[in-house]
């Protein structure tokens, strides 16, 4: 069973909180079943990772990094899919050492 998308964030910014990092949402969804996307940015080097949410074959909820590249590029992937999705949320999670705090597996 899944989570409903506004308890699945605001678990992802308590756990990024309990490590020291910092967990924004920029954007708010439907909260049953919007999708989500996760911007992980890396504070020491200034860089950044996009995770977009996704579902296996099992039904269960996984996660891909549908495009990389510049924080520009990455910004104008995030827009491109808010104009196709009304539901999706957007949570930003700065950490010195770039990491997403996602639980859920993570496809390279």
């Amino acid at each position: 069973m899944l989570l409903n998308s506004d308890l699945w964030v605001g678990a992802l910014i308590r756990r990024a909180g309990i490590e020291g990092a910092s967990a924004t949402v920029v954007r708010r969804g439907d909260a049953r079943a919007g999708t989500v996307i996760v911007k992980a940015y890396n504070t020491s080097d200034r860089t950044a990772r996009l995770y977009s949410e996704a579902f296996g074959q099992d039904g269960d909820r996984l996660w891909i990094q549908p495009v990389s590249g510049t924080e520009s590029e990455l910004d104008a992937y995030i827009e491109r899919q808010r104009t196709y999705d009304p539901d999706l949320w957007v949570v930003e999670v700065e950490d010195r050492e770039g990491r997403h705090f996602i639980v859920e597996t993570v496809q390279d």
